[in-house]
């Protein structure tokens, strides 16, 4: 395990998918197709995490889902509502996450997203999710077509954040994500639980 650096952190950084919010291609689409067999297939071979996360880096959903469709015409309307539900593959919060973002709201502590997400569909999901009004800002992955964990885009985060790498606290369920921050010299926890993630932050004197 890495050394926490010698500095305390100041300001807190969320990762979103898996950590704020609940996400899964299967909550959507398990509403789509009925026999579990197919419903596998599907997610291992058509609408797969490898596939979406081109939209994540930028690419658009204009190119993407026709150039899937003409893969898989069979499929073309489940491809369709991919791009139109998306929102349905985020169930909820993950349990207890919310409520240490608002203890380190009612502390004072600055708050940023950093989240590999499509553009479009941010757009789609920030109006339903207010626990971001607590934070000062959200570099989101699809706008600025750089991806965790490449280096730019914590830089990005530090020049918006005006924080230098030492005084960032950064929550992510990734293992490659974390070891990112943690080469910028960020303070960084891979997260399991809120409990975990909350005696971590305590540990940080952030909680």
């Amino acid at each position: 395990m890495s050394e926490v650096p010698v500095a305390a952190p100041l300001a807190v950084v969320w990762d979103v998918g898996r950590v704020l919010y609940e996400w899964e291609l299967r909550h959507l689409f398990a509403r789509l197709i009925d026999d579990p067999a197919e419903l596998d297939w599907f997610l291992d071979h058509v609408v797969t995490e490898e596939w979406h996360f081109q939209h994540d880096a930028g690419r658009p959903l204009a190119e993407m889902v026709p150039e899937r469709q003409a893969q898989f015409p069979r499929h073309a309307a489940l491809i369709a509502a991919y791009a139109e539900r998306f929102v349905e593959s985020i169930p909820g919060p993950v349990a207890g996450t919310h409520q240490l973002v608002e203890a380190l709201a009612a502390r004072g502590v600055p708050q940023y997203g950093l989240t590999n997400f499509g553009a479009e569909f941010w757009d789609m999901f920030r109006p339903t999710a207010p626990i971001f009004d607590l934070m000062q800002d959200v570099v989101v992955s699809g706008r600025e077509l750089c991806v965790k964990p490449d280096p730019a885009i914590y830089a990005l985060l530090e020049r918006r954040s005006g924080h230098d790498p030492h005084e960032l606290f950064f929550i992510d369920d990734r293992a490659d994500n974390v070891a990112g921050a943690r080469a910028r010299g960020w303070h960084a926890h891979q997260f399991d639980n809120a409990a975990a993630l909350e005696a971590e932050l305590a540990a940080h004197g952030l909680l």
